[in-house]
């Protein structure tokens, strides 16, 4: 599973298409906690994070959204910049 970003302790990562399923998603863990956030809307499809690191991830998740969506289309993974 590529990791996309790392920022304050927060781990991103998307798994290739193969292992996954819809909706379009981004892995998320930070600490003990982890969870799926959809691309589309950036909700919390499974799991759960702390509030303050889903707005961080939130924030940057927007920053980045089409090519995040590029991403899980292409599957040619990259790293992208850390919200800073």
């Amino acid at each position: 599973m590529p990791e996309i970003s790392r920022f304050y302790g927060i781990i991103i990562r998307m798994y290739l298409i193969d292992n996954e399923h819809p909706p379009s998603h981004i892995h998320v863990k930070y600490a003990d906690s982890e969870a799926m956030i959809e691309l589309e809307n950036l909700n919390i499809i499974d799991g759960s994070l702390p509030h303050k690191c889903r707005q961080l991830v939130r924030e940057w998740a927007e920053l980045h959204r089409e090519e995040l969506v590029e991403m899980w289309e292409t599957q040619k993974f990259h790293k992208i910049q850390p919200l800073e």
